[in-house]
Order: C-alpha cells, then sequence, then structure tokens
C-alpha cells in the first residue's frame, strides 16, 4: 500500500509540475515585476536556432543571449514595445512567435481561414453536383423508351388474372 502511495505521488508530481524553462539563476532579474516582463517577452520570441520554440524554453546559447538582451533593455528602461521593436529591427519579424498583422503579412494571417473557406465551398459544390447527378440518373433510369413501354404493356395484358379469394 505504501509503494501504491509513492508511485501515486511521483506520477501526479510528473504529471502536475511546473514546466521547466531554459532561463539560468543568473539571467533572472531582482525586480519581480522586470523578471515578469522579461518571461512574458521571452515567451513571445522565438530562437532563431530552435525555430518552434521560444527563448524562455530553449537551452541553446543564442536563445540565452537573447534572454540577456531582452533583460537588458528592460533595465535601461525601454517598454515591451521597444524591446520587441529592437529585436525585429535586429533579427527581422521571424524573431516573433506570433508574426504582427500588417501588409506584408497579410497573406500569411488570411490564407489559412481562405483555404478553409475555399475547402467547404468545393466539398459543398461537389456534393451538391452529386446529389444533381444522382437525381437525373434515378430519372433517367425511371423512364423507358418507347419499345421498353411497348414490351411492358404486352407482358401485363398477358399476365393471367390474380385468382379471386373464395
Amino acid at each position: 500500500m505504501k509503494r501504491f502511495r509513492v508511485a501515486v505521488l511521483t506520477a501526479s508530481l510528473l504529471i502536475g509540475g511546473a514546466p521547466a524553462h531554459a532561463v539560468q539563476p543568473d539571467e533572472i532579474m531582482a525586480d519581480p515585476v522586470k523578471e515578469s516582463r522579461a518571461r512574458d517577452l521571452s515567451r513571445e520570441l522565438r530562437c532563431m536556432v530552435c525555430q518552434n520554440q521560444s527563448i524562455d524554453d530553449s537551452d541553446a546559447p543564442l536563445a540565452k543571449d537573447l534572454r540577456i538582451l531582452v533583460r537588458e533593455r528592460i533595465g535601461a528602461g525601454d517598454s515591451d514595445s521597444q524591446v520587441i521593436n529592437f529585436l525585429v529591427a535586429r533579427y527581422g519579424e521571424f524573431v516573433l512567435l506570433k508574426p504582427r498583422f500588417e501588409l506584408h503579412t497579410l497573406l500569411l494571417w488570411l490564407l489559412p481561414p481562405l483555404l478553409l473557406g475555399g475547402g467547404v465551398l468545393a466539398l459543398w459544390l461537389n456534393s451538391r453536383r452529386k446529389s444533381q447527378a444522382a437525381g437525373g440518373n434515378a430519372d433517367a433510369l425511371l423512364r423507358l423508351s418507347p419499345d421498353e413501354q411497348a414490351r411492358l404493356e404486352r407482358l401485363i395484358d398477358e399476365q393471367p388474372s390474380p385468382r379471386e379469394p373464395a
């Protein structure tokens, strides 16, 4: 029973534990408000080495340099937007995990909804076309040629009449 409790406690700690961040103790700012701002900014910036990871989560040396740079800019009194603008000017828009909604990123933002809408429209048109074709085929199957109609009438006439019940 004791082993079971230890196993459950260990599993709950592993599953529910806080996510690991790559921020080293020597990087943390003394002011908790500024450190919170730095962490928030670090979550928005892409590691240029890992590419799909924020600099807050990356262990790459470049990510550490960017975290330190963010903290230096905050320490110098820059606002969040000034820090972001500085990094974008230095590394380009790619440094942002979530690109800005601007004219040159318009296609990036609008392409997914347009593709989704186009796919839905294509599916709708395809199903509509198939249902119309199926309806047309059913009508064609029910219509008989004059020869077939005459043969059907002859067969019906040749049928013996059903007996009357006694």
